[in-house]
């Protein structure tokens, strides 16, 4: 069994990060050894759909669970059609988060727990856009953790090489698919 928990860093010392879309790392973790890899967050610098890029990449790795301060709506409707529970409200230690779910503290959320745009910093009155400031009027939740701190220069890095390289791998796959379709169109011919 393998749960990914959103993480500040790459080590099981780091603090859960409250953001799961643009979270810097994920730590991938079996409860059961406390085996761990670290995985950079391609998606936390994206300028849209950074949740579900995330969630996407969580079901890429056969992930049971996910352990995060906040899953808005589209990461938290990805995670759940692929059988993931997600856990939102965790906070502290990366390793004390995985005891706590080793020991049944936790229950699987039944809802997202944010707004979408929740850790970007835009929709729910956070801009100046199309909803006029619409504050807290009842659509966004309190959030549910520390304040989120900006990536620093190495994560950030990190983050952008791991997203070129998942471009180059989406790009490759486009183009062998486009040449195999090409490929086809021509025997029909």
């Amino acid at each position: 069994m393998k749960i990914a928990i959103s993480a500040a860093g790459h080590t099981l010392d780091t603090e859960v990060d409250p953001r799961f879309g643009r979270c810097p790392y994920f730590v991938i973790v079996d409860p059961e050894t406390m085996q761990f890899e670290a995985v950079a967050n391609s998606s936390a610098m994206a300028s849209g759909g950074a949740g579900i890029s995330a969630a996407q990449m969580i079901v890429d790795k056969g992930i049971q669970a996910v352990l995060t301060g906040s899953c808005g709506p589209n990461a938290y409707q990805v995670l759940s059609a692929a059988g993931i529970k997600v856990i939102t409200g965790v906070s502290g230690k990366v390793k004390d988060a995985v005891q706590d779910y080793k020991s049944g503290k936790f229950q699987a959320s039944s809802q997202p727990n944010v707004t979408a745009h929740f850790g970007s910093g835009f929709g729910a009155g956070m801009g100046r856009g199309m909803r006029m400031g619409c504050g807290r009027g009842g659509r966004m939740m309190p959030p549910v953790s520390p304040a989120i701190q900006p990536l620093g220069l190495e994560q950030e890095l990190d983050a952008l090489k791991v997203q070129s390289q998942e471009l180059a791998t989406q790009l490759s796959e486009i183009q062998r698919r486009i040449d195999e379709l090409e490929k086809k169109g021509q025997q029909d011919i």
